[in-house]
């Protein structure tokens, strides 16, 4: 029998389209982290796979509820709705450019890439992976990854990105491939990067 927290816990998780982070929901909840944890572990038990329709996830920081993938097709059945259309490849590109480099600005993600950034940039913002964080020293707006984006690609954090070290590039080789990319990208754009 799951305990009155836990069904509480449960509740809110359910209202909420993001994940919440313990402190959140201690605070929410009026409850100690020692008491939250009880409680996760319950639902944790309650939604393990296999076990119900939901799952209890943690990503982006939080926790969430999320659908059994067994259920997605009957669910688009369902709902008739298709499914958000995927990443072109140049989105693709470009989030991984800003997810590595960031915060990059669209100009510096132009020269890499040798071609212009605006529209890719543009996608990724309409669908909240990328968001503004501040402006470079030439006034640029530079570009870093939401919580949206550690969500959809089921990351805790941005350390759990693969590791580039796993290409054996130490700081230095990791500096002098940017330099040799945006040089790269230079050269298709014809020297210059259309913003």
């Amino acid at each position: 029998m799951t305990s009155e927290l836990a069904r509480k816990l449960e509740a809110l998780l359910f209202l909420s389209s993001d994940p919440l982070g313990a402190d959140e929901l201690a605070e929410a909840l009026a409850v100690g982290s020692e008491e939250l944890g009880v409680a996760l572990e319950e639902l944790a038990v309650a939604f393990a796979p296999g076990e119900r329709g939901l799952l209890l996830r943690e990503v982006a920081g939080g926790f969430t509820l999320t659908s059994d993938p067994l259920a997605e097709d009957a669910a688009r059945a369902l709902l008739g709705r298709p499914r958000h259309s995927g990443l072109t490849p140049a989105q693709l590109e470009t989030l991984a450019i800003v997810a590595y480099l960031q915060p990059i600005s669209r100009p510096e993600i132009a020269r890499i890439r040798g071609v212009n950034a605006e529209s890719p940039v543009a996608s990724l913002l309409d669908r909240d992976l990328i968001g503004e964080s501040g402006r470079s020293e030439f006034g640029a707006v530079l570009y870093r990854t939401t919580p949206l984006f550690l969500k959809v690609f089921d990351l805790q954090s941005l350390e759990d990105l693969p590791d580039l070290a796993q290409w054996d590039a130490s700081p230095e080789e990791q500096g002098e491939l940017r330099e040799r990319l945006l040089a790269a990208g230079d050269a298709r754009s014809g020297g210059g990067a259309v913003e």
